[in-house]
């Protein structure tokens, strides 16, 4: 008897402290969500404090309202600005939060939608031994897709050095490889990203690979009025043009005797860089451009610039292609210089600062880009957006911010040739050696 005393006694005692041990889970930290909403996987962030039982925070991006904790048991209620209210319950086991949610519109309480979701605590950004990678791409894209498999797997502070192939498809020995439309290198997988974080892609050496490119004779039609499109009216040819890599120079191939001795600098850039949409949203064909970066055809994307780009899904899957030997502002031919290239570039992960558009720093300046149908709103956006990194960065005052803009401000057309035209709006360092840094 005293045996199955002492046994009842342990066990009774295991359990309360399995209770305990439960209980004393903290739930503070940063989660990543991801939501299955009418079977499409949609990813969001949680940020919790846990007081207690008490639990308060955000919940993509929603105020908890009340938020409790029972051993692995989760409930809580968060609230938008417009009275939308998600309650949720959940368990959790192994740093894993499960459960559903109810979110009722308050527009449209009559219609509540239900959904499951997992979260995952997110842990800080590793950096371990950095490594160097050569990968020869076998296959490539024309969508920045999330469903498209990773060809390579990366950590932050890793080097790549790859390939690309031209704007048409055609790699460094000429021959096709895939149809054209601006088929891209990638994606790679970076370790640690996830959704809502920042990708720091750094370019390291773009080097042209093969001894021409090909472009057009035509002028956009968004850059023309209906005097110089007449007078465009029958151009449309393809022109091949020599590239000198030892002169540094490249020049129209079988040129007339007015352009005999017409040549210009090599300038190398890559017109794509991206990171795949998010799952619920259609992939855009690598044509087009948006807030994932993409066909941005912006020519001071080039050696030694920087790229920050939101990362929508875990890992980030970076595209890179549609190499140019050169392009002029605004890419007005439709076609800039079209080549193909080796690319080297290493990542690194910003944790927690989600952008709501594409940042660029060069060695001299800081730039950041709008893209819209229209020149005037894409104006509009390169200025929001340097206005938003002054505000980050800085402290300064909204009248503050708009001295520094009126003073440092240069703009440069980018792209005119395709769905989106795009302005970029550049500030030279040296004008922001004397502002007070914001303490992070």
């Amino acid at each position: 008897m005293r045996i199955r005393v002492i046994a009842v006694v342990m066990l009774s005692a295991c359990f309360a402290h399995a209770q305990q041990s439960a209980q004393k889970t903290d739930l503070s930290g940063t989660w990543v969500i991801s939501l299955d909403l009418h079977g499409n996987k949609v990813y969001q962030r949680m940020e919790l404090k846990q007081d207690g039982d008490k639990l308060s925070g955000t919940f993509a991006g929603d105020k908890l309202t009340t938020g409790t904790v029972s051993g692995d048991s989760v409930h809580f209620v968060a609230t938008s600005d417009d009275g939308t209210t998600s309650d949720v319950n959940a368990t959790v086991k192994d740093n894993t939060l499960s459960g559903s949610g109810v979110e009722i519109d308050s527009q449209d309480k009559d219609h509540p939608m239900k959904y499951t979701f997992t979260a995952t605590r997110m842990m800080a950004v590793q950096h371990g031994t950095p490594q160097r990678h050569e990968f020869k791409p076998t296959v490539f894209y024309r969508q920045f897709s999330p469903n498209n498999k990773p060809v390579l797997t990366i950590a932050p502070g890793d080097t790549v050095h790859t390939t690309t192939v031209d704007a048409g498809g055609t790699d460094e020995n000429g021959v096709k490889r895939v149809m054209g439309g601006n088929p891209e290198t990638g994606p790679f997988f970076i370790e640690g990203a996830e959704p809502g974080d920042t990708l720091v892609v750094h370019i390291l050496k773009l080097r042209l690979n093969r001894d021409y490119a090909v472009s057009d004779d035509s002028i956009d039609e968004s850059a023309m009025n209906s005097e110089l499109a007449v007078m465009m009216k029958d151009n449309g040819k393809t022109i091949k043009w020599h590239i000198d890599a030892a002169k540094g120079v490249a020049y129209p191939v079988g040129a007339g005797p007015n352009l005999a001795n017409y040549s210009i600098p090599l300038k190398p850039m890559l017109g794509c860089i991206a990171t795949a949409v998010g799952p619920a949203q259609a992939p855009p064909p690598t044509g087009d451009s948006g807030g994932w970066g993409g066909n941005m055809d912006f020519n001071e994307i080039g050696e030694g610039a920087t790229v920050y780009l939101p990362v929508s899904n875990p890992g980030a899957l970076l595209y890179l292609g549609d190499a140019h030997a050169e392009q002029g502002d605004g890419e007005l031919n439709g076609n800039a210089l079209e080549t193909s290239m080796d690319v080297e570039f290493s990542v690194d992960v910003i944790r927690g600062t989600h952008l709501y558009g594409r940042r660029i720093e060069t060695p001299t300046h800081i730039i950041t880009m709008g893209l819209s149908a229209s020149l005037d709103d894409a104006l509009k956006g390169a200025t929001d957006g340097m206005a938003k990194w002054l505000n980050e960065d800085y402290n300064l005052t909204p009248s503050e911010t708009a001295q520094v803009l009126g003073t440092a401000a240069e703009y440069k057309v980018s792209e005119v040739a395709d769905r989106n035209s795009g302005v970029v709006l550049k500030i030279n360092k040296s004008r922001l050696t004397g502002l007070v840094k914001k303490t992070k």
